[in-house]
């Protein structure tokens, strides 16, 4: 089961391509989309998480908010742009983010980078008879576009599970457990890699065996008490 940002793919993708492009295009998309029920279900699941959030900085922008009695639409993009800024995981967030994604790559304005060995690490793994899946913070159909606009064609068929905060937090051990049970895998026997200290820390703790991705580039570059790879050829040092 493989994170995708700093594992699959390079952060200065999703930092420099990907946050920008859907802050840029978000006010439009939401003016745009204001008709539909599901993006209007999502402005109000933000509102919601927005109106619950003890963020001083938060509290602040819904203060102001209510005070200018501006448009509904200006207000929650500002909400959901300094959400961007902080890199919070808001899953309304994230969904809405996919969606103007899924424009971006049909209209040819996006085509993801992966790392250079990644498909034909994954293609082999597969042909092996291993089972691969994807937990990540984007919404599950952010992550399937990124791999189904890859410079080298869509990857998608890779993987037999996609799995996303929705799920749960990616820092608490629950999330893993019920992935597991998702999957019909023991925990056991599952192969966790992130480039995120926390994230391993939580699926090990319920039995899986974890790998660090250490990145040139990553946020995080210590992999403290977790075996690291600089790689994804090296996970066939450390296969189950």
């Amino acid at each position: 089961m493989l994170d995708i940002e700093g594992t699959t793919c390079p952060t200065s993708f999703v930092s420099d391509t990907l946050f920008p492009y859907a802050d840029s295009h978000l006010e439009g998309f939401l003016n745009e989309n204001r008709g539909n029920n599901e993006i209007q279900s999502l402005i109000d699941e933000a509102w919601h998480e927005w109106k619950a959030d003890h963020d001083p900085s938060s509290k602040d922008l819904l203060s102001k908010a209510f005070r200018e009695n501006s448009r509904e639409i200006e207000n929650i993009c500002g909400y959901l742009q300094y959400l961007i800024t902080i890199d919070r995981k808001s899953s309304a967030l994230k969904d809405l983010q996919g969606r103007i994604w899924r424009e971006g790559y049909e209209k040819g304005d996006i085509s993801s980078s992966l790392y250079p060995e990644t498909i034909e690490v994954l293609s082999k793994l597969k042909q092996q008879g291993y089972i691969l899946a994807v937990y990540s913070s984007g919404s599950i159909s952010a992550q399937k576009l990124l791999y189904r606009h890859t410079t080298n064609g869509d990857q998608t068929a890779l993987f037999s599970h996609w799995f996303d905060t929705r799920t749960g937090n990616k820092k608490e051990s629950k999330s893993y457990s019920d992935i597991s049970t998702a999957m019909n895998i023991p925990v056991e026997k599952v192969m966790f890699i992130s480039d995120s200290c926390a994230e391993c820390n939580a699926a090990k703790k319920t039995g899986m065996s974890v790998l660090f991705s250490l990145r040139e580039g990553n946020p995080e570059q210590d992999p403290r008490d977790h075996k690291a790879i600089k790689e994804l050829w090296s996970l066939f040092d450390y296969l189950l």
